[in-house]
């Protein structure tokens, strides 16, 4: 939860959502993975007729019944899902490594033109429902939902899933980074990890610079960052790494032995675990944009 928001208030993430939504006419909210309160969302982009149904108790319910189906469709990719009125969402999965931490949804919108056929039938199942709203105001609503083309709603998915792998980074970046409230002896102890990365650093050496025995720095440490030692370390030295791998003159096994990594395999291992991917398949993909 922590994270998330951190990342849904981050300029990165309020400039994309902005500009994402006046190029493609798609709203785009973060969200936790099991919590479909849509926490981040802003109610407002959610289009008329989404904004009347949502008090609703029996559509809201109709909403949140697909939206938790698809939550385990998206753990290897995107994916969309249709609701009763015909409109469509997307879920793209964001993750901090292998470790689904959230999802961006974006959506609703209509992939063509709705027809007075569609209203019809979506007032009689809403009528069956019990839902008591004035009709015409209901019709205005509907018909003033976005309608993007198909071509165009697939090229907003693409660029959605390109964000999130770089809202994957950023994440990575915030893990290091959070440096709020915790003790002056580990954000000491931070400082000389970031400093002396690319070193055969030791857990001991760490603790005896922080002027705290073994146990009570890893008490210490991992209550304030929420990692060990040596997760933290690996992240630092994987951040090191990524600006190195955008060099094309250093191979991957010199950036790994430059940023602290005794052997490829272990180095390898350690940034796909991080970042979801090996480091010759980040290369290529920064080669490519």
């Amino acid at each position: 939860m922590e994270l998330l928001r951190a990342i849904a208030t981050s300029k990165v993430f309020t400039e994309f959502q902005r500009a994402f939504t006046q190029a493609t006419g798609l709203p785009v909210a973060l969200e936790l993975v099991q919590s479909f309160q849509l926490s981040f969302h802003d109610r407002g982009k959610q289009g008329p007729f989404c904004g009347f149904m949502a008090p609703e108790n029996r559509t809201s319910e109709a909403c949140l019944q697909p939206q938790s189906q698809v939550a385990h469709a998206t753990m290897e990719s995107s994916h969309t899902t249709v609701c009763y009125g015909g409109l469509r969402e997307t879920v793209v999965p964001l993750r901090l490594g292998i470790r689904l931490i959230g999802l961006l949804r974006a959506g609703p919108v209509f992939r063509r033109k709705p027809s007075k056929r569609h209203f019809q039938r979506t007032l009689k199942l809403l009528t069956s429902w019990g839902t008591n709203l004035d009709q015409n105001v209901l019709r205005g609503a509907y018909f003033k939902m976005r309608v993007v083309s198909r071509e165009q709603h697939t090229a907003a998915v693409k660029l959605l899933i390109l964000f999130a792998e770089h809202l994957s980074i950023l994440s990575n970046q915030i893990v290091i980074q959070r440096d709020n409230a915790e003790p002056p002896r580990i954000a000491k102890a931070k400082d000389f990890i970031r400093e002396h990365y690319a070193e055969d650093l030791s857990l001991s050496q760490v603790a005896q610079f922080a002027n705290a025995s073994l146990f009570y720095f890893c008490k210490l440490f991992r209550r304030a960052t929420g990692l060990t030692f040596t997760n933290f370390l690996a992240r630092v030295r994987i951040e090191r790494s990524r600006n190195l791998l955008v060099n094309p003159q250093l191979s991957v096994s010199e950036v790994a032995y430059e940023v602290g990594f005794q052997s490829i395999s272990h180095f390898n291992r350690t940034f796909r675990r991080i970042l979801g991917q090996s480091p010759t398949e980040y290369r290529l993909r920064c080669r490519r944009r």
